[in-house]
């Protein structure tokens, strides 16, 4: 019966990561969207529904330690639960870069277009669909997709420095372009640290199923 009533917890848990999985996914895209069709009505809403996320993170974070007082788990299951909470803590920094995207969008509305918004959609959309398949992994154990996700980081960083070479451009051939320029090269490093903390979710998922720690590792271990 404890046993049982554990693993209903622990499905709850994994239950509610997928929620505020879905919402960080979301936040992303809207914020991709207030940027791209200069809504800063959309970037506001983004801004203001942060704190869904904040909620998600501190009611996640509260359940594992109480799974963790209460049933003192061991093994894998401790290994589920400590990274679930870690894994919320990654989700709820995504979301406060895709608030970071929507100031910088506010920002930019207040000036006309630089230049047509390309890459940077790419780059978003990459990242989102890291953080997706980061999260599907962990819900299904599955630490090749996980391992996805940790070589189509090497995309969004590539994206990145083209973006930067070309906001560089137009920054010497025009001084009048650096604050936009300057605000688009925040919004692509944005982009780039939700692409960092997708792959942080799939190490932490490798490190759940195959109990390896690939961290800092160099090179990446392979299976």
């Amino acid at each position: 019966m404890i046993q049982r009533h554990f693993d209903e917890e622990l499905a709850d848990l994994k239950t509610k990561l997928l929620r505020m999985a879905g919402l960080v996914e979301d936040q992303i895209d809207e914020a991709l969207a207030a940027l791209v069709t200069r809504d800063s009505t959309l970037a506001r809403h983004v801004i203001e529904r942060d704190h869904k996320v904040n909620a998600f993170d501190v009611e996640i974070d509260e359940d594992c330690i109480q799974l963790l007082a209460l049933h003192q788990p061991a093994a894998r299951d401790l290994r589920l639960v400590t990274t679930a909470m870690k894994i919320a803590t990654e989700l709820e920094r995504i979301s406060d870069l895709a608030e970071n995207v929507c100031e910088r969008a506010i920002e930019l509305n207040e000036e006309p277009q630089l230049k047509p918004y390309i890459d940077i959609p790419r780059m978003g959309n990459l990242a989102r669909i890291m953080v997706k398949e980061s999260i599907d992994a962990f819900v299904k154990d599955d630490a090749a997709l996980a391992r996805k996700v940790l070589a189509d980081d090497d995309l969004v960083d590539d994206l990145m420095e083209q973006l930067f070479r070309e906001l560089l451009s137009f920054m010497i051939e025009d001084p009048h372009t650096i604050s936009r320029a300057i605000r688009l090269s925040f919004i692509a490093k944005y982009l780039e640290r939700m692409a960092d903390h997708a792959t942080n979710i799939a190490e932490l998922v490798v490190y759940l199923v195959e109990g390896r720690i690939i961290r800092h590792a160099t090179p990446p271990v392979s299976s």
